[in-house]
């Protein structure tokens, strides 16, 4: 098991450092993050990877593997977690549904689930698209502040966190 975890360890980190590459800034790697974290978070249906092919496709400044990797973190067992926190959130906030207890909630409750359950999940996402933001930007940053520059004249240090390498300042 072990050596499984160490194969997989190389590609997940080409795959961070290709997400975090000189094509996009950090605060272009970290919105895209926090828009996929947004979306993700949110019972979508599973529509998240044909948004993010089109995101991808129509919007340059939008980072494909940072959209495709709120996939991989946002599994089917972290999903079931966020729904099911965000029916305790909406419950907490707007009370619990009358004559209902937890073990008792089903589709058949209705329109006073489902309205505690999109309450709770907004505000989950909100929460977790802003860590996420502000995560990978740190991330973001240390990885460019790591990477030498492209051009002779100037360090990584030297040039703008945000500014993009393809636009004159």
């Amino acid at each position: 098991m072990y050596d499984r975890l160490a194969s997989i360890r190389p590609r997940v980190r080409s795959g961070l450092e290709r997400a975090f590459a000189a094509d996009h800034t950090p605060h272009e790697v970290a919105a895209s993050f926090a828009f996929g974290v947004f979306f993700v978070a949110m019972p979508t249906a599973g529509t998240a990877l044909a948004l993010f092919a089109l995101i991808g496709y129509f919007v340059e400044r939008a980072s494909r593997l940072a959209l495709v990797a709120t996939l991989v973190v946002f599994n089917p067992p972290v999903k079931w977690a966020v729904y099911g926190a965000s029916f305790w959130l909406g419950s907490h906030l707007l009370g619990p549904v009358p004559g209902t207890s937890v073990a008792d909630v089903s589709l058949s409750s209705g329109v006073d689930i489902l309205f505690r359950q999109l309450v709770g999940n907004t505000i989950l996402a909100a929460v977790l698209a802003v860590v996420g933001y502000a995560v990978t930007l740190q991330l973001a940053r240390l990885h460019h502040r790591r990477q030498p520059s492209a051009s002779p004249a100037g360090t990584a240090e030297s040039r703008s966190d945000d500014a993009r390498p393809d636009v004159p300042s």
